[in-house]
């Protein structure tokens, strides 16, 4: 036998293992959650088909006969995890065979474990509850500027100055444009996108957030509609700078996690929609000869500048920062983010 353990009595205390496949928890997964598969990946697809066309008695035998040849390594890998701290949490899609079997099994030699009630399902549904909740109260300082002028490197100066943000860029992992994945790799589902955002939103400090303004689809996730509107009512930052400061932030953004040279050629075909066949090309051969320089500036003086003028101008601001300078921005945003604080300032709506 096992117990049961609902997501709401875990915080702090458990370490979850996911016996999902692999792709599934690639997918998504509760943060921190290490990944120790029952099934791989084929293994999942074949014994599901089996169980819904042909015969769940079959689908069970073929579950037990893949199980029990991994059951040594599983058994090795959860013994190195054990964390006198820690309950060890084992969940699976919905709470079900796969979980509770591992923890019968872990049960009867004497490893005490406890298998998550609703399985991975009952965690979000836990997040659309409680996304919304963490979210109240919350006054959003919101950085608005032109494409390359630092505002995610400010945002992480700020969290290392100890004040709160939010990363949605981060979370998304995606940078917001249609270069947006360039040396990131594979962007994140919402399902993490959404967990991400909880975890980051439930551990801070204050309720002002500071956060980088984004259009309310990052790539190919969405900003839950109840924190991009707290968002729009925020206090509104302007970031500034000059043409020759933002390509060089720029260049060193999308260059510095060793992207390759095709993963930026494949990115400028993806603007085809919006800029001529020729001028890509033209892009694409000074990409080729390490010309970053020229395509930045062009890119930002007749296709980003003017996008972003249209967003800044739907605000007024409360603070202009237009130092050349990530610190110097930083630091001046950190004072009047103490100086808010401080003075228990309330929210003029921009």
């Amino acid at each position: 036998m096992y117990k049961t353990i609902d997501y709401r009595d875990t915080l702090g205390e458990c370490l979850f293992i996911d016996v999902r496949s692999p792709g599934e928890y690639e997918e998504a997964t509760i943060p921190g959650a290490v990944n120790i598969p029952l099934f791989s990946d084929e293994e999942r697809h074949t014994i599901g088909y089996v169980y819904v066309n042909e015969s769940v008695e079959r689908a069970k035998y073929m579950g037990i006969e893949a199980v029990s040849k991994k059951l040594p390594q599983i058994f090795m890998e959860v013994t190195k995890l054990k964390d006198k701290s820690k309950k060890l949490v084992f969940f699976c899609a919905r709470g079900g065979m796969r979980s509770g079997s591992i923890c019968a099994l872990l049960n009867s030699i004497g490893e005490e474990s406890f298998k998550l009630s609703g399985g991975y399902k009952g965690y979000r549904s836990f997040i659309n509850e409680q996304l919304p909740k963490v979210n109240e109260g919350i006054a959003y300082v919101v950085l608005h500027g032109k494409t390359g002028c630092g505002k995610t490197q400010m945002l992480r100066d700020l969290e290392e100055k100890g004040c709160d943000i939010l990363d949605l860029e981060y979370a998304a992992n995606h940078r917001g444009s249609l270069l947006g994945t360039v040396g990131l790799g594979r962007q994140r589902s919402q399902k993490a996108f959404e967990s991400i955002i909880y975890e980051s939103l439930k551990n801070r400090k204050s309720n002002l957030v500071i956060v980088e303004g984004e259009s309310k689809r990052i790539g190919n996730v969405i900003v839950p509609d109840y924190i991009f509107k707290s968002m729009e009512k925020g206090i509104h930052v302007l970031v500034e700078g000059s043409m020759e400061y933002r390509k060089n932030i720029i260049i060193t953004e999308y260059t510095r996690y060793g992207s390759s040279k095709s993963e930026i050629l494949e990115g400028l075909e993806c603007l085809k929609r919006y800029i001529s066949s020729e001028r890509i090309d033209g892009f694409k051969r000074s990409i080729c000869s390490e010309d970053f320089e020229s395509v930045a500036e062009d890119l930002m003086l007749k296709y980003y500048d003017p996008m972003y003028m249209n967003e800044i101008k739907k605000y007024s601001y409360g603070l202009v920062l237009d130092k050349d300078d990530i610190g110097e921005n930083s630091s001046a945003l950190e004072q009047w983010y103490k100086n808010f604080l401080i003075s228990g300032g309330q929210l003029d709506e921009c």
